[in-house]
């Protein structure tokens, strides 16, 4: 739910300013509302402060400055030189550089050679080693050389011996291990103050923010801007600003103010905030869509994963982040929210049957009391009609889901404009709820078909005086009915297509589930009839390595397509915005 505020308007006077703001910043519970973005963000001074913050982030995310961090850099680039150069030349042995130098001197130059194996003729020079079917071979040449550039190729004559490229390495990792040294006695030394001074600039930019937001009148004798605070904090705010002395005027928020949201929720619901944060805030007279979305995003997942398996063991990695005990910095504060989807998957997919890719509902070994509440029971082993019950299921699943977002479209737009500006979609409501109603009583029930056709037309008659005649009231009716045509088309071609979307449910979860089948038989087939040490190591690399892949692709597609299903279906069909802020107060 999104918590109540209250709008305050505030006078001071110029003397008394700055006081009254050390006030509001200890108490720290008024949103104070600032100008348009670019009335703030170009002022010069506040430009320097964001770039100065900019870069203390930067500075103590990097941990330490540009020169030591080049500095390591460069010694680690040495360290990598040098051992590409070693392994280059442990080909030609242990030798002297110094002597190579000495045979030039005397008029005596040594050439190095590579050719492959089945070319070398032993009267070019002398063999120094072979490799791979490669033979590396030297030359001797005086004043009168033979060419044999054309069979083989000429090498850089070897600075060092294998032995002293690894030397100077070990050297190096000695000056790396000072670099390193220097870089953590300057994090000893600076990284807290530099957190520090963050925090500073961080203050010091709301500050000024707060500053360009407020009006000055009167020549700038007085100074006048506006808040918000939560209604649970009403009384402390008051409390302070009477004791303050200062003028102020406490109303409700209207549409046309930019009034901040606090979402209020308990533990559960909580944990999928992120994922409203992630399409947008709702705006504060709109609805939160959190206590929805979060247990419909949790069943659409768990369907999509469809193994009980692969649910076990997102509870487990969710576990051991939630305890600190696992570190993946993308998935840091988020293992709550893993913990949940691993729970909801486990039992989604114990009813569907499937535990790492075994089909548990037709496996003989697995208790027949046990199966009695899976999917599979349902219908006529596993099929209504003639398609599969997780189909069907699915396809459930998205018109009530639609049904339910129209429902709350219905009740929040009333709340806002009144219910003469949403005639309409309650018609629509009515049409569509009261068609499946009556349907599935007609089919439940056997009743009559005098009374089913009756109770359609009172329907249909009904809604389309809503969606033809009323949608609009004061409006000219052959507009309206106009209008109602138009809105026929889009709802009978885009419900249809929205319904049909929730599909993606059943085919994700029956692709994981035949790829995890899939890596469990090619297992098999490797393990054989008589299994060995051999086999079994080659069947245990299989299903580990095959499931693990199976079950990123199942999570990477199980949060994608019901993240789809609820910003586009969901959403389009509830009309909601989510284009709010976030409450944001202004304290240390």
């Amino acid at each position: 739910m999104i918590t109540q505020m209250k709008k305050y308007t505030f006078l001071v006077f110029h003397r008394d300013y700055e006081p009254f703001l050390q006030q509001l910043r200890d108490l720290g519970v008024v949103h104070i509302t600032q100008k348009a973005a670019g009335l703030i963000e170009n002022d010069e001074a506040l430009q320097a402060a964001l770039q100065h913050e900019d870069e203390l982030r930067r500075l103590i995310a990097q941990g330490a400055p540009d020169q030591l961090l080049q500095e390591r850099s460069n010694i680690e680039q040495s360290i990598e030189e040098a051992k590409h150069a070693a392994s280059q030349a442990a080909v030609w042995g242990e030798f002297e550089p110094a002597r190579i130098q000495a045979l030039k001197d005397a008029g005596y130059t040594l050439r190095f050679y590579v050719c492959t194996s089945s070319a070398f003729n032993a009267e070019w020079g002398i063999k120094v080693n072979e490799v791979d079917g490669k033979t590396y071979f030297v030359t001797v040449d005086s004043a009168d050389s033979v060419d044999i550039e054309n069979y083989a190729t000429l090498l850089p004559v070897p600075e060092k011996s294998e032995a002293q490229w690894l030397q100077e390495a070990e050297h190096l990792r000695g000056l790396l291990a000072a670099a390193n040294a220097r870089i953590e006695a300057w994090q000893i030394a600076n990284l807290n103050h530099l957190k520090q001074q963050l925090v500073e600039a961080r203050q010091n930019i709301d500050w000024q923010r707060v500053n360009l937001s407020t009006d000055k009148l009167a020549e700038g004798a007085l100074c006048l801007f506006e808040g918000f605070c939560p209604i649970d904090k009403e009384a402390e705010l008051n409390a302070m600003l009477n004791s303050a002395q200062v003028y102020y005027e406490e109303t409700d928020p209207t549409e046309e103010d930019a009034t901040p949201i606090q979402l209020r929720n308990n533990w559960f619901v909580k944990l999928f905030e992120p994922l409203t944060g992630m399409y947008g805030w709702p705006n504060y007279h709109e609805f939160d869509p959190t206590p929805i979305l979060g247990p419909c995003f949790l069943l659409f997942f768990a369907l999509c994963i469809g193994d009980c398996g692969y649910g076990l063991m997102l509870t487990l990695i969710g576990y051991l982040i939630y305890k600190g005990k696992l570190k993946i910095e993308m998935f840091d504060g988020l293992g709550g929210i893993i913990m949940a989807l691993g729970v909801g998957s486990t039992i989604i997919g114990y009813l569907m049957g499937t535990f790492f890719g075994v089909d548990i509902y037709r496996a003989e070994w697995f208790p027949e009391s046990a199966k009695a509440i899976m999917f599979n029971n349902l219908g006529e082993n596993g099929k209504i009609g003639e398609y599969d019950v997780m189909m069907v299921l699915a396809l459930i699943i998205g018109v009530v889901h639609i049904i339910l977002a129209m429902t709350i479209k219905a009740i929040s737009y009333t709340q806002r404009d009144g219910f003469k500006a949403t005639v309409s979609t309650w018609g629509w409501l009515l049409l569509i709820v009261g068609g499946i109603c009556t349907a599935i009583l007609a089919m439940t029930l056997s009743l009559p078909t005098e009374i089913v056709k009756w109770t359609l037309i009172g329907i249909g008659a009904v809604s389309a005086l809503g969606i033809f005649i009323f949608n609009t009231p004061g409006r000219n009716p052959l507009i309206n009915i106009g209008a109602g045509l138009w809105d026929t088309y889009g709802m009978a071609t885009g419900l249809l297509g929205d319904v049909l979307s929730y599909i993606r449910l059943y085919a994700l979860g029956l692709a994981g589930g035949m790829l995890g089948a899939a890596f469990n038989q090619l297992g098999t087939q490797v393990l054989g009839e008589n299994p060995n040490i051999g086999t079994w190591i080659g069947f245990i690399l299989i299903v580990i390595f095959g499931h693990v892949l199976n079950l990123l692709m199942a999570c990477l597609g199980a949060f994608v397509h019901p993240l789809r299903l609820s910003f586009v279906e969901y959403f389009k069909n509830a009309g909601y915005e989510g284009s709010g802020k976030l409450y944001t107060p202004f304290r240390k």
